[in-house]
């Protein structure tokens, strides 16, 4: 059999243009993985309301941080692929969840250079309904019906692997620069409290109260909430932070349901009329900038800290392309080609 590897990110709009981050949403929003509720309902909240609404508030933010290449996630993806291919000697595709770089499109390319074996990386160090289980899902659905004899094996959640730890921990330590900081921020995509009980695979143990993401329990392989505060964990004690001078909290809440707490808006206004003065921002959630890093923290973020007495507000890049993480993706491939 003939190897290849798929990379798989979230996806972008075409543009930052009303229309095509409107066309983008559609997509993104209407995934049942994303907005779990039942199609009716899902058709009428995304349809009916959010998409006669949102699309021209996210098209001003996309504007914001768009570059001349096009959207920063496409254009770190492609650079990352790009260095991840030198470092094995397989065929590497990359392809989007979401967006006109389709998963299909991406296996397809892999066969047409004979490949019949894909190693799926999903670009997410922890898994979560909204991120790696789409990706999975849709990619065995695709294969059933376009790739039938192609097989396809895929990389886990990587959260917790001591070399990703190190190279997640020598950026963030790289660019902090030595510097010391009155509180550092892991800050993480939020998820509905919801999916952290629908992917608790005991049906029992994930009651989100504070203590089951400490005890042990196979429910931890697919628990998002405890694959993100293992990371700050496991970061933290790299970096040798003392309790109390970071902490973790959620961002990006959608609708009225109770998402992941404490919420990473208002950690930053808290901390600041606490009297924190300098601080930094790390987003562990995400291997590229995107909207939710550039726009959402690295300029709202930053707002709202100087709003409430901040002085000095830092955000720390994602693993990007960094040459670190694109040979640690190589040997990982390369380990599974053994």
């Amino acid at each position: 059999m003939k190897k290849g590897v798929l990379l798989v990110n979230l996806g972008s709009p075409e543009s930052p243009s009303p229309q095509d981050v409107k066309k983008y949403l559609g997509e993104f929003l209407m995934d049942e993985r994303v907005i779990d509720i039942p199609l009716i309902a899902r058709t009428a909240l995304v349809k009916g309301i959010i998409l006669k609404t949102r699309p021209k508030a996210s098209a001003a933010a996309y504007k914001k941080i768009w570059w001349d290449e096009g959207s920063p996630l496409i254009v770190i993806s492609e650079r990352l692929k790009a260095k991840v291919q030198k470092e094995v000697d397989y065929p590497v595709a990359l392809a989007m969840r979401y967006g006109s770089m389709t998963i299909k499109k991406g296996i397809q390319e892999l066969v047409d250079q004979g490949v019949d074996e894909v190693f799926l990386i999903p670009l997410y160090p922890q898994f979560a309904m909204a991120t790696t289980e789409t990706i999975l899902v849709l990619t065995e659905e695709l294969r059933q019906e376009h790739f039938p004899n192609v097989k396809i094996d895929h990389l886990p959640a990587f959260y917790n692997k001591p070399d990703y730890i190190e190279v997640l921990s020598d950026s963030v330590k790289r660019h902090l620069g030595g510097k010391t900081y009155d509180h550092i921020l892991f800050s993480y995509h939020g998820i509905p409290e919801r999916h952290i009980r629908k992917s608790d695979v005991t049906k029992s143990h994930c009651k989100i109260d504070g203590s089951c993401c400490v005890t042990p329990s196979k429910a931890h392989e697919f628990c998002y909430k405890h694959q993100c505060l293992e990371v700050t964990r496991l970061v933290a004690e790299k970096l040798g932070l003392e309790e109390g001078a970071f902490s973790t909290s959620f961002q990006s809440r959608l609708g009225f349901d109770p998402w992941l707490q404490p919420y990473t808006d208002r950690t930053i206004e808290r901390l600041g009329l606490a009297g924190v003065k300098n601080m930094a921002i790390i987003t562990p959630a995400f291997v590229s900038d995107c909207l939710e890093t550039l726009e959402e923290i690295a300029m709202e973020g930053q707002e709202l800290f100087h709003e409430v007495g901040g002085k000095e507000f830092t955000t720390v890049p994602c693993l990007n392309d960094d040459d670190s993480w694109s040979a640690l993706l190589g040997k990982w491939i390369n380990n599974w080609a053994k």
